[in-house]
């Protein structure tokens, strides 16, 4: 059986993260055989060919100048401008260029995806999940914007709904590409675009029947690449919130825990904005497995597998 790609092309945006061991998107993606376009520097093309990781990918190279740009180095309310937007906003324009209706775009530290169904969490072997997320979101009119949420929000001992309406979506991210929005500021730039779209009276969909999972920041190596350095010359992370307050002060409130500042969204207010299926919609009722089976996996990347949970005894491939 052929493996089902995603409709909508898939961008990884990388900086400065070419060492095998930091490639966490990229092997992931190779290993569920996805296609997928990794979106670097131009100084860095050559670093990121030599890892030996990219063979199924397509290195796209940013333009020399790229983060001078106005229509991709957009500014948020505060003024300020930095980090991945320059890049995001190229992404954006190049899934356009290339005719399609949305695009993926994905953080360069999600290792694995996953399935929760009856208190298990599976990894997937396969690139279904994005499959099943696009599928969904094109179900509806006014779904602009979804994704899969961290598997560590969706632990499998605990009850969750396949998916939450209306909210912010990191990371893994699908877009629509025909609304007026497009990623601005420095800081929090998933959290403001969510917000942006929600309140021009859209939809937005996290799934949690199939989630992404995310490297932690403190993890071996992460100190570095990425959007680390701007976040280090926060005050605490104080700027980090008040600029994404000054763009939506209506719904962000600044909080402090574990002794540094963090922002607080109100959400309640967009559970007016309802689905709205397109004309003509007609749904199977029949379960759809996408080509999936189960198996049980003895070795996990060629170590023998020390059965904690059973998140990682069975995996789902096609």
């Amino acid at each position: 059986m052929s493996i089902k790609q995603p409709r909508y092309p898939v961008y990884v945006i990388s900086k400065g993260r070419y060492e095998p061991s930091l490639m966490l998107t990229a092997k992931t993606l190779e290993e569920i055989k996805c296609d997928y376009n990794i979106v670097v520097e131009p100084q860095e093309v050559e670093l990121y060919k030599k890892s030996g990781v990219i063979k199924r990918g397509n290195i796209i190279a940013l333009p020399e100048g790229f983060r001078n740009n106005p229509e991709w180095a957009r500014p948020g309310n505060a003024g300020t401008v930095g980090g991945s937007i320059p890049a995001r906003n190229f992404v954006w324009e190049h899934s356009i260029k290339e005719g399609h209706a949305r695009h993926w775009i994905i953080d360069d530290n999600i290792r694995d995806f996953y399935r929760s169904h009856r208190n298990t969490r599976l990894i997937v072997r396969s690139p279904v999940p994005l499959r099943v997320c696009e599928d969904f979101t094109d179900r509806f009119e006014n779904v602009k914007m979804s994704g899969l949420n961290y598997n560590f929000f969706v632990p499998a001992n605990i009850e969750k709904v396949p998916y939450y309406l209306n909210t912010r979506i990191y990371s893994c991210t699908l877009l629509a590409n025909d609304i007026p929005f497009r990623w601005r500021g420095k800081f929090n730039e998933d959290t403001r675009l969510s917000l942006d779209i929600l309140k021009a009276g859209y939809c937005t969909v996290l799934l949690n029947a199939f989630s992404a999972g995310k490297a932690a920041s403190s993890a071996k190596g992460w100190g570095k690449g990425g959007n680390t350095e701007i976040y280090k010359e926060t005050n605490g992370r104080l700027e980090f919130v008040e600029e994404l307050k000054l763009d939506h002060p209506d719904v962000v409130e600044l909080t402090q825990k574990w002794g540094r500042w963090h922002h607080h969204v109100d959400y309640s207010p967009f559970m007016r904005n309802k689905l709205i299926p397109k004309k003509g919609l007609v749904l199977n009722r029949a379960p759809n497995e996408y080509g999936l089976k189960l198996v049980r996996l003895d070795q996990h990347r060629g170590k023998p597998i020390q059965i904690i949970d059973t998140s990682k005894e069975f995996s789902i491939i096609t």
